[in-house]
């Protein structure tokens, strides 16, 4: 049996099914959507293979073809435990959103071109190794989200497009610099990933330098405050695909980017700057908690929240630059986060977008007691928010819970700080389906649908796994720590 190139057939085939309805030319949904589902599905399955065929712990599966040979640089991608997870998410995640969106009438066919687009360019980010490789995908994430905020959004969605654009283009300039840096400091030169993490080229100022290049761009992206002002806006006007796309994937670029370049190739740097990038990833968490508390918009509020999780995610990265002992909990946690946190809080959106269908409005003063009308989707909702605020047995628990243990043993007194941010996440939610489901039923006229069973397709899955990752999250631990300890973060 010829030996299949699952990772470049993952990446690539989403842009094969768009290039096929570039050539179809059609506009007609059922096709469309019937070709973006397909495709997608596919991808899953890839993905899935990947996981099957085993990740030791160090890179595997590697796949490589000449490029530019004169620069070192080529066709290089690779799969270990801090990608894969990241991988397996992507794909299932841009086909929920597919299957979600199959009611958009508005010129389907390039809408589902979009979205392949844009999930060959994030499986290829998380799969490059290959420093310009990554760079480009890293890019291409830019324009085919840009054109799905503007193209499909709300009433504001061209500003909130272009908003999101000049900030991450800002932050991709010095992520260009740094790119740069690392090259032009390796013997020989070379763009390869793999001897940029085995011998880091990098020491003293020249070190520094790049690592706030590089803490630019990926907190920008995560995003950290104060450089998360794009977030709530892109979030807001976005189509639901799109908050889903944004939160669950593109987010976790900047996440991703924080533990494979600032961590493993300025590890020097990163650890003489950790306190600096832990204060900070505490402040965000809090930050983004109280805003998060303060908002009438329910899908502000989720959105919020995101940067209130992320600064989690990027405290428990500090946990790991700190000592080896550490990152045991802290990187482990930190990965698992992003996975948990990409299902959670895309399954909020796909809820809160169904809430919007029917109710026309996302103002939690203008509704209440929805689950008299809606039981089924009001339940599904206090599922998912139980599990953003951390309950036990839910997705978020084991991931927070390892970032604790982690940022206890190096910091304890900005850790016992950080659970401030799961009393007020806590807050909010009750809050929230206080006001939204529970109380009187609204005055205004509802439909009588509860979900139907394109959104149950969407979003069950999501659901299943929140409870699935909360009850066994060593299914994806036991990958995620064995390259930990190919790291030497053991």
């Amino acid at each position: 049996m010829p030996h299949i190139p699952l990772l470049s057939v993952s990446i690539f085939l989403p842009l094969l099914g768009a290039l096929v309805l570039l050539v179809l030319r059609t506009q007609g949904r059922v096709l469309a959507f019937a070709l973006g589902i397909g495709t997608t599905a596919l991808t899953v399955v890839a993905t899935a293979l990947i996981w099957m065929r085993g990740v030791p712990g160090g890179f595997a599966q590697v796949e490589e073809l000449r490029w530019i040979p004169s620069l070192g640089a080529a066709y290089r991608v690779g799969v270990d435990g801090i990608s894969l997870p990241l991988v397996l998410l992507t794909a299932l995640l841009f086909l929920v959103a597919m299957i979600y969106s199959a009611k958009v009438t508005d010129q389907p066919g390039s809408f589902v071109a979009l979205l392949l687009l844009l999930e060959t360019a994030c499986l290829g980010s998380f799969l490059a190794l290959d420093l310009l490789l990554f760079y480009v995908f890293f890019e291409l994430t830019l324009v085919g989200m840009y054109f799905i905020i503007a193209g499909w959004g709300h009433e504001g969605s061209k500003k909130a497009a272009l908003t999101f654009f000049i900030y991450t283009l800002v932050g991709s300039l010095f992520l260009l610099l740094a790119f740069l840096a690392l090259y032009l400091n390796a013997a020989p030169h070379t763009f390869d990933m793999r001897v940029l993490l085995a011998h880091p080229p990098l020491t003293g100022t020249a070190a520094a330098l790049t690592f706030w290049g590089l803490f630019l761009a990926f907190a920008i992206k995560t995003p950290l405050f104060p450089f998360h002002t794009w977030l709530p806006a892109a979030h807001t006007e976005a189509p639901t695909a799109g908050s889903v796309i944004l939160a669950g994937v593109m987010l976790k670029l900047g996440g991703y980017g924080f533990i494979r370049f600032s961590l493993q190739m300025t590890p020097d740097a990163f650890r003489q700057f950790a306190p600096y990038v832990m204060g900070l990833a505490l402040f965000s968490a809090l930050y983004g908690a109280l805003a998060a508390l303060g908002q009438t918009d329910i899908k502000r509020l989720v959105a919020y929240t995101s940067v209130n999780h992320m600064g989690y995610m990027v405290f428990g990265v500090g946990a790991a630059a700190l000592t080896t002992t550490g990152s045991a909990f802290g990187l482990d946690g930190a990965v698992l986060q992003m996975v948990s946190h990409g299902i959670v809080t895309s399954c909020l959106f796909l809820l809160v977008g169904a809430l919007q269908d029917r109710t026309k409005t996302r103002e939690m003063d203008q509704l209440g007691g929805l689950a008299q009308a809606y039981p089924l989707l009001s339940g599904l909702f206090m599922l998912a928010a139980f599990a953003s605020l951390g309950l036990p047995a839910l997705a978020h628990f084991p991931a927070e819970f390892q970032i604790f243990l982690g940022g206890y043993e190096v910091a304890p007194v900005m850790t016992a700080l950080l659970l401030l941010g799961l009393l007020i996440t806590t807050a909010l939610y009750l809050r929230a389906i206080q006001r939204v489901f529970l109380g009187e039923a609204p005055t205004m006229a509802l439909p009588p649908a509860d979900l139907s069973g394109r959104e149950l397709w969407a979003i069950v899955p999501l659901i299943i796994l929140i409870v699935g990752l909360g009850l066994y999250p060593e299914a994806l631990l036991r990958v995620i720590h064995a390259t930990q300890q190919v790291l030497g973060h053991e």
